[in-house]
């Protein structure tokens, strides 16, 4: 499945995503995470080690791979020419870093520059997540930034699934109109959201009644038990928690509603 995970700074966004990584690893899949949010914390929700995060150097940053592969000489120059589809296919292996069956890999920023934006980064960033959506038969679990970017029509299209995390409360489920917004218009067909942080049966209706657009595969309760393991530096899916088990029934009905349900 190519997942794509999205929603409002501070949902849980990333720690969702990590966790069903490790989910879908533990069950034996091949499983590729990305993190395409700018605001990077999905290396630490899988439980790589401070050492290993402080190493990892985003994509978006390696100007020396950058400039091989699209063939780009001056990031300096404005019009400087480039290719438009550089070679990818052995960046996931290369340069991603593994932790307990989950390959990870940081693509950093999309770079500014405007809706039209052609950087050479940009470039490279677009054409491995293509590459990961589109050719390859892995698992991909994606966090993205709210303004899903990194995705547009090529990829956007080819996601089985934009799942998007909401809290109770009006801000974030306003951000998830205007990701419900962006995704129709890069033609992703298949949206659906998690109510996360629930303490009661009435946040439950309201996330229902704020999101009536969405398929809601279900809701993760507030779980002190995670606060305590993220202050202990413990990664949330190696912590015996109502959280992880709700989470598993929602990913098996999300396997059973999406997995390749657009494709032919």
């Amino acid at each position: 499945m190519k997942i794509a995970v999205a929603g409002k700074g501070g949902v849980g966004k990333s720690t969702i995503a990590g966790m069903l990584a490790r989910q879908f690893a533990a069950d034996g899949h091949k499983t590729f995470a990305v993190d395409a949010d700018p605001d990077a914390s999905l290396a630490r929700c899988i439980g790589f080690s401070e050492e290993q995060i402080q190493n990892i150097v985003p994509l978006s940053e390696m100007n020396d791979l950058i400039k091989e592969r699209t063939g780009f000489k001056d990031f300096g120059v404005f019009g400087s020419f480039f290719k438009s589809s550089p070679k990818v296919s052995d960046i996931p292996e290369k340069f991603s870093i593994l932790h307990q069956g989950v390959r990870f890999l940081q693509v950093g920023a999309i770079k500014e520059g405007g809706s039209g934006c052609y950087c050479a980064e940009n470039v490279l960033i677009r054409e491995l997540m293509r590459h990961l959506i589109v050719e390859t038969d892995d698992v991909v679990i994606m966090d993205m930034e709210a303004g899903i970017e990194h995705l547009s029509r090529g990829t956007g299209d080819a996601v089985d699934l934009l799942l998007v995390v909401v809290e109770p409360g009006r801000l974030s489920m306003e951000t998830a109109g205007r990701i419900h917004a962006l995704a129709e218009d890069i033609g992703i067909p298949n949206l659906a959201a998690i109510g996360n942080k629930v303490r009661n049966e009435k946040a439950k209706e309201a996330i229902r009644a704020g999101l009536p657009d969405f398929d809601i595969l279900g809701f993760l309760s507030h779980d002190e038990a995670l606060l305590e393991a993220d202050l202990n530096g413990i990664c949330a899916f190696d912590v015996d928690s109502p959280f992880k088990r709700e989470l598993e029934v929602i990913r098996r009905k999300l396997i059973e509603r999406y997995a390749h349900a657009h494709r032919p």
